[in-house]
């Protein structure tokens, strides 16, 4: 069986990237007369050539092309099976929690580690698209997306439920409306918390002609005490923060601003979260 070591693939692809011995060496640290000494040993284990050497001239041939490529192939697929080895060994120890929004990212992680207190709890806000394909890789152990997914391999329950609202100064014009749509303050100045996950894109979107200040968290809120414009909440934010002061909250009536969270998982992963599952579906342990 031939054998040969990751490193000659290495320096194959670096001789193939830059085009000469002399660069290929100074890319990998090597004096050039190593470099060619170990090439001339995978031809040997290989026992076929590789190059056609030249006075002062060495290049590929079809072989040292052809191996080239499937260098290439080997060192991705050596790149893969480390990063899915690493990632594998962080599941064993860690739950990563992927959310589209930050209201789950309040209420979940405690849970989980209440539940599994010899685990690391980690968490992060990314975009829909993103979420799901990291449940497919095996990166999250959950995520919650904002719409249910059917796709073989992946489990699908309904978490929870998140209502948008606009919290309005009482002297604001609306302030008396039963409900509102959000066209009816589009053209506004608007402040915005940011990193809002996907509740950002729906309000650019729906709201294309008002201008939103975005803010940091603690900026945000001094300047929602001080200042006479509008901003959002939800249901959830005002169960856990409260409504502010001299502020009407007024429901939103577009059917994209009343979300309901669905949890995601893989119930054949390792990393069992079927305990957390029980949580949303009230079964008894």
């Amino acid at each position: 069986m031939t054998v040969f070591e990751i490193y000659q693939l290495e320096q194959l692809l670096a001789f193939a990237e830059c085009g000469t011995l002399s660069g290929a060496a100074e890319r990998l640290h090597l004096s050039q007369p190593a470099l060619s000494r170990s090439m001339q040993r995978l031809e040997a284990e290989l026992q076929v050539p590789l190059f056609d050497r030249q006075k002062n001239k060495i290049e590929f041939n079809e072989n040292g092309r052809m191996a080239a490529e499937y260098a290439r192939q080997v060192m991705e697929k050596c790149q893969d099976m480390i990063s899915r080895v690493q990632a594998f060994d962080r599941s064993r120890r860690t739950i990563l929690l992927g959310s589209c929004a930050p209201a789950p990212l309040w209420e979940i992680p405690p849970v989980l580690s209440d539940l599994y207190p010899d685990r690391t709890i980690s968490s992060e806000m990314r975009e829909n698209r993103v979420l799901l394909q990291g449940l497919r890789d095996g990166v999250y152990q959950l995520i919650i997306l904002p719409y249910p997914v059917e796709e073989p391999g992946i489990a699908c329950v309904k978490y929870g439920e998140e209502h948008l609202f606009f919290s309005l100064p009482p002297a604001h014009p609306l302030s008396g409306s039963r409900a509102l749509y959000m066209r009816d303050l589009n053209g506004e100045t608007m402040l915005l918390r940011n990193r809002l996950g996907f509740w950002r894109e729906l309000t650019v979107r729906k709201m294309p002609d008002t201008r939103f200040l975005e803010q940091e968290d603690m900026a945000f809120d001094e300047l929602v005490r001080s200042s006479a414009l509008p901003i959002f909440t939800t249901d959830v934010a005002l169960a856990r923060e409260g409504t502010p002061l001299n502020r009407v909250n007024i429901p939103i009536l577009d059917e994209e601003a009343n979300v309901t969270y669905y949890c995601l998982y893989k119930p054949s992963g390792r990393n069992d979260v079927s305990a957390f599952i029980k949580t949303l579906r009230r079964e008894p342990d």
